[in-house]
């Protein structure tokens, strides 16, 4: 899997490795390895970072509709972009000229709640408890108001009813909900007319942290790590436009182009343990099985705020997939696939999307699952992760029984650590967040 000696040293990605490697050579001996990757880190600026294709440059207006933004993410096959302001003058700074950044799987979920109260007061209102049909869901879709509307920050409104309901877990009506429920949910006038402003501080909800092209990769690092930042816009002050946006699967393929360099192959041949991977304990990784309802799957993930499970088999111990919260597009944009289901399980979800995504010859995987041992090596997992185009790696034991998640971000947070004082204000005109913005 490793690239053969050279092959990659023409690539963008790669020529950031080898001004890593110069500035390595230069370090002092005496300090450790982990400092000399600060030190590195903290000289090149974030200008050096390849840019990222223009199709993935973009802006949503803060007065999209939901089912507007679904498009624009859904065509250039993105999963979140910058929310622009469009009532901020022209003149405003950019944390005004922002309100955040909005996912795919954050407007998804999002709906599905809304979907969840609707469907729970239409079955409670009913004494037989007899089955709504999808007129009648789509009708009361309509009416969604929603709440806190006087909750406002910078100009923005915040619908935070999402964050504060808890639904149960069960075989409910909302949580068994088929086909028939999704069709009415994408065509309901709910899906149609709520802005994206509107929830604005919901589920997965950033905040737009921005860095200029002068920042460090070290500050760009720390942010997609110990910050929980999933993407980050680089500003051009100057033009007054974002010139860049960097991810961290962006990050990982530059580590990936970076194999046979010696500041990386000193990092990266370390054995996972010796990294203090997995971050999480077993007895705290969140499971689901192949036969519960996929909504319960997507609460589970909302409600503990994780962005994938792992698919267990009927007994729980050998995992045989992976979801991931971005999966949940798929409710929306191919919500038809689902139209003979009245209960969609974990294990219908996977499969059907599977068969979807082989008519569409589309290359993408989004219920693969990929696993490894803890006495393999970052490198071997960075490779492996990077040719997947995965956000998370599953550590198995050799009964292939699962023993911990590792992530993107997990990967990150073991390159770099951060320095006593480091940011400073940094962050000041960004905090207070809204109540479930993770930063």
């Amino acid at each position: 899997m490793e690239s053969p000696p050279g092959s990659a040293r023409s690539s963008p990605e790669a020529e950031v490795g080898m001004r890593v490697e110069d500035l390595w050579d230069l370090q002092e001996p005496q300090l450790t390895p982990t400092e000399k990757l600060n030190s590195c880190f903290c000289t090149v600026p974030v200008s050096s970072f390849p840019p990222a294709p223009s199709s993935q440059v973009v802006e949503i207006p803060s007065d999209s509709t939901l089912a507007d933004a679904v498009e624009t993410l859904s065509k250039n096959r993105i999963l979140s972009a910058p929310v622009r302001n469009v009532e901020a003058s022209d003149d405003a700074s950019w944390i005004d000229r922002y309100i955040g950044v909005v996912e795919f799987a954050g407007i998804a979920v999002w709906l599905l709640h809304q979907l969840e109260v609707v469907a729970r007061e239409t079955t409670t209102d009913s004494a037989a408890k007899k089955e709504v049909g999808a007129d009648e869901l789509a009708a009361k879709l309509g009416t969604v108001t929603l709440e806190n509307k006087e909750a406002k920050m910078e100009g923005a409104t915040f619908a935070d009813e999402e964050a504060k309901h808890v639904v149960k877990s069960t075989r409910s009506e909302a949580a068994s909900m088929g086909g028939s429920f999704l069709e009415a949910l994408t065509s309901s006038e709910c899906y149609k007319n709520t802005k994206v402003r509107d929830i604005a501080g919901s589920f997965r909800w950033a905040p737009f942290l921005a860095l200029q092209s002068s920042d460090s990769f070290l500050t760009m690092l720390l942010l997609l790590s110990k910050y929980r930042m999933k993407s980050l816009p680089v500003v051009d002050l100057g033009e007054g436009k974002i010139e860049n946006i960097i991810t961290q699967s962006a990050v990982l393929h530059m580590l990936a182009e970076c194999v046979g360099l010696h500041w990386f192959e000193d990092w990266g041949t370390k054995k996972l343990f010796e990294l203090g991977l997995p971050i999480m304990k077993p007895n705290r990784l969140i499971k689901v099985s192949e036969d519960e309802p996929i909504l319960n799957a997507f609460q589970q993930m909302r409600r503990r705020g994780i962005g994938g499970v792992p698919v267990v088999d009927a007994n729980r111990n050998k995992a045989i997939g992976s979801i991931s919260i971005r999966d949940v597009q798929y409710l929306l944009t191919a919500s038809e696939i689902y139209k003979d289901y009245r209960l969609i399980t974990v294990k219908d979800f996977m499969m059907t999307v599977r068969e979807h995504l082989e008519n569409q010859k589309d290359s993408a995987a989004p219920i693969s699952m990929i696993t490894c041992r803890r006495e393999e090596t970052a490198k071997e997992i960075i490779l492996r992760l990077d040719a997947a185009k995965q956000q998370r790696i599953y550590v198995v034991n050799e009964e292939e029984e699962l023993e911990g998640v590792i992530t993107l971000r997990d990967i990150i947070s073991r390159l770099v650590h951060e320095p006593h004082g480091y940011f400073g204000d940094f962050f000041d005109g960004v905090f207070p967040l809204p109540e479930n913005s993770r930063v």
